[in-house]
């Protein structure tokens, strides 16, 4: 419940940061067309996230036929949360990782790299395949979309007014300083709420994925895993889409230290330790 409330109080936050970047940029019409914008950007993102996502990873579709104890596995798994079957992919990458997309729980869809089924036993999978059918059955997808468009307009209209400089509703010039100050800190901001908002949801994602598989050491001991892996081989597609990092159960972009700040996850540490309390 604490993880809802603060996801809640976050969008409000990147969504009222959006609107004040409008307003610095043209008054309350700049308000406006930040607003319209931010809604065309959600929409094209809504229906259509999920095909431009797998095809940057070239993901393929699996069946019964193909990939016959992935799939089945999904299967059961979906069952157990009561959620429609997803649509299922197997991605050619060394690098063990997985994710859901999806606008929704009747069109979601989830992805594993070839590397990850090489990478855990059945067991550990299981757990993994879980976690993010419970970001379907949550519709993190949709949250998380909204959040990284927001983030990302939030760049695009600081970049935007500090071409071309802040204007109040009469027209006049705002106080340059505070403008710069803003246009530079605000897609700062932005991404620091951004990230929040994810961290907050993969804890909510491993408890219910703990849930749907009834088996949270198997999870917490595939994140253990999928962490020592990843630290020596690179996803390369990631890698040139940073943005959706967060997409992934473990992102395979974060650092440590201060760069933690801005980290789409939470440490492996303290998801393991939250897994492991719920025995």
């Amino acid at each position: 419940m604490f993880n809802l409330l603060k996801t809640a109080v976050l969008m409000a936050a990147i969504t009222a940061l959006f609107m004040a970047i409008g307003a610095l940029l043209g008054g309350r019409s700049g308000m406006m067309l930040a607003l319209a914008i931010a809604v065309a950007m959600n929409f094209f993102s809504y229906w259509f996230s999920d095909k431009l996502v797998l095809r940057m990873y070239n993901a393929q579709e699996v069946d019964e036929s193909s990939a016959p104890q992935f799939y089945r596995m999904v299967r059961e798994l979906a069952q157990r949360a009561q959620l429609p079957m997803p649509r299922v992919y197997l991605i050619n990458e060394d690098a063990p990782n997985a994710f859901a997309t999806g606008r929704n729980p009747e069109n979601a869809a989830v992805a594993a790299t070839t590397g990850i089924l090489r990478a855990l036993s059945d067991r550990e999978l299981r757990g993994v395949m879980a976690h993010e059918l419970a970001h379907v059955k949550h519709r993190d997808i949709l949250i998380s979309t909204i959040s990284a468009t927001m983030a990302g307009a939030i760049g695009m209209l600081a970049n935007f007014a500090m071409l071309f400089g802040g204007r109040d509703d009469e027209g006049r010039p705002t106080n340059p300083i505070v403008s710069i100050l803003v246009m530079l800190l605000a897609p700062i901001a932005a991404s620091l709420i951004q990230m929040a908002i994810s961290r907050a949801r993969e804890f909510e994602a491993d408890r219910g994925g703990a849930e749907i598989s009834g088996d949270p050491q198997a999870l917490a001991s595939a994140l253990q895993k999928i962490q020592r892996y990843a630290q020596g081989i690179p996803l390369e597609t990631a890698e040139r889409h940073p943005e959706t990092a967060q997409m992934m159960i473990m992102n395979p972009l974060s650092g440590g230290g201060w760069k933690g700040l801005f980290s789409t996850h939470p440490s492996t540490e303290e998801r393991v330790a939250r897994l492991l309390a719920m025995r």
